[in-house]
């Protein structure tokens, strides 16, 4: 049961600053209405401070708001195009969503991606608390460039937020396991015990610079920096709304200040509007540098990634829907129902199946009745149709095995014999897909063999037979010839001899 009382509710969303702070960050973005477990109608604004109490009136708990900017956010609809929806998108900006279920490991991460981006020059920096476990931190569009590479940076929408996210994730993964270990005195046991994992589970063998075969702690079993969550018209919880989980504040803080922050500070009852999350007025281009370099490091990645993917996927023209029976473990995993990773794993599933001869409206109905039927705690519904929205089977593959954040992170990972020669789940079942055929065709071959020799026996035995019939006696009405009496009295001699 939530801990929001309609009186909380009314109490906190009727403070004149609360009001005027969750207008000031709904400007130009799509807003979400949350009412307990639902969103209300989408696409909608919010214009006016008054419109807030009002919705609370009505039993709204939270507020959300888009990723994107919109020149108009009423116009957004699920039957627009690509382009369509290109064109009405101004802008978006970066939201990097750190989830893990100890806040004090959330909040390690969320200072070491701090310092990265300072590293990288970033000065326009913003970082809220999520409200419940997690913390989310922004860097507003008009930090970036106007463009890279003659692309307008506000077309490269979800791919840009999404390689900085990866970006990211990697450069900071080592020290981030090293930090965790020192916040617990470096006893391991003591992480598996605070994320309720075994201790196995936790730990990852890998090799040094110098060849020797060490153990480090493996983050991404139970912290996720989402970068899957970077897609069009996914939406947020704004800042200064309240959390219907935990009955929090999902609280802008200053960055400087982070390691000072404790959850009591977000009860509703404390919270001050001082500080906005992602403020409009920055200093210059001062993300231009992590856009390039982000960009050029994805890039790399994927030449890696080409180099190396396997010729089977486009050899097989398939002209029917593959059937589970040739899926690899990791996706028969994913198919009997997820606790944690349900939103990685629809990119996964739907991304293999639109690559296996599954069209659209199939993969549509096959995740439906995943979420609702094996799934405990099943997603949004609305959550599945803006992830599909824009998907288009063929278009690209799902990770690879050995990437980062998805199958070992979530679980789903049990290779069996096949699994060491290939790469991708695809693969995988394309393999086994193509061993079928080639089965199946050997069988109708052996088949054929051997109703053509069963046709040959046939012919053999007549002509056998004609050679034993006695046509020409039974024709001249002969009766076949006795031997001579000479020879029968010699027959007879010789046997009374003996």
């Amino acid at each position: 049961m939530s801990p929001l009382t309609k009186s909380t509710l009314l109490k906190y969303y009727k403070r004149r600053d609360i009001q005027e702070a969750l207008i000031r960050h709904a400007t130009n973005k799509e807003i979400g209405v949350c009412y307990g477990e639902g969103y209300g109608k989408r696409p909608d604004i919010l214009t006016y401070p008054q419109e807030v109490l009002d919705l609370a009136l009505n039993n709204a708990t939270s507020f959300h708001c888009s990723e994107e900017l919109w020149s108009n956010p009423l116009q957004i609809n699920s039957t627009l195009s690509k382009a369509d929806i290109g064109a009405l998108r101004i802008g978006w900006d970066l939201v990097l969503d750190i989830d893990c279920a100890v806040v004090e490991y959330s909040k390690l991460c969320a200072e070491l991606i701090i310092k990265f981006l300072q590293y990288c020059d970033v000065k326009d920096i913003s970082i809220k608390f999520s409200g419940n476990k997690g913390f989310h931190i922004g860097i507003p569009f008009e930090a970036f460039p106007q463009q890279i590479k003659n692309v307008p940076t506000k077309d490269l929408f979800p791919e840009a937020p999404r390689r900085i996210a990866l970006y990211i994730k990697e450069n900071i993964a080592d020290a981030l396991g090293k930090r965790i270990l020192e916040y617990e005195q470096n006893n391991i046991a003591i992480v598996a015990e605070k994320v309720k994992l075994p201790l196995p589970e936790i730990l990852i063998s890998t090799t040094n610079e110098e060849g020797h075969k060490i153990t480090k702690l493996n983050v991404e079993k139970f912290l996720e920096i989402d970068t899957v969550l970077l897609s069009t018209r996914h939406l947020y919880r704004m800042p200064y709304s309240l959390h219907e989980k935990s009955g929090l504040v999902s609280l802008p803080l200053n960055p400087a200040a982070l390691s000072l922050f404790e959850k009591p500070m977000a009860a509703p009852e404390k919270v001050t509007t001082e500080i906005s999350f992602l403020p409009r007025a920055v200093s210059g281009e001062s993300a231009r540098r992590l856009l390039l370099q982000a960009w050029d490091y994805q890039i790399k990645e994927e030449k890696k990634e080409i180099s190396t993917k396997p010729k089977d996927v486009d050899e097989l023209v398939i002209q029917s829907p593959i059937t589970e029976e040739f899926f690899p473990p990791c996706i028969k995993m994913i198919l009997q129902g997820m606790e944690d990773g349900k939103k990685r794993s629809i990119f996964c599933v739907s991304n293999f199946l639109g690559k296996i001869g599954w069209n659209k409206q199939e993969i549509e109905n096959y995740i439906h009745k995943w979420n609702t039927e094996k799934n405990r705690v099943p997603l949004r519904e609305v959550y599945i149709k803006g992830q599909l929205h824009h998907f288009q089977p063929k278009e690209r593959l799902p990770p690879n095995c050995d990437t980062d954040g998805y199958y070992k992170t979530i679980g789903v990972c049990h290779p069996d014999s096949l699994c060491s020669k290939i790469k991708n789940p695809v693969n995988y079942t394309v393999l086994r897909w193509k061993r079928h055929l080639q089965d199946k065709a050997d069988e109708e071959e052996k088949g054929k063999r051997g109703r053509k020799k069963k046709i040959e026996n046939i012919k053999n035995k007549e002509k056998k037979d004609e050679k034993t019939n006695p046509e020409a006696d039974i024709e001249t009405n002969q009766p076949p010839k006795e031997k001579s009496s000479e020879a029968n009295s010699a027959n007879t001699g010789e046997r009374t001899r003996s």
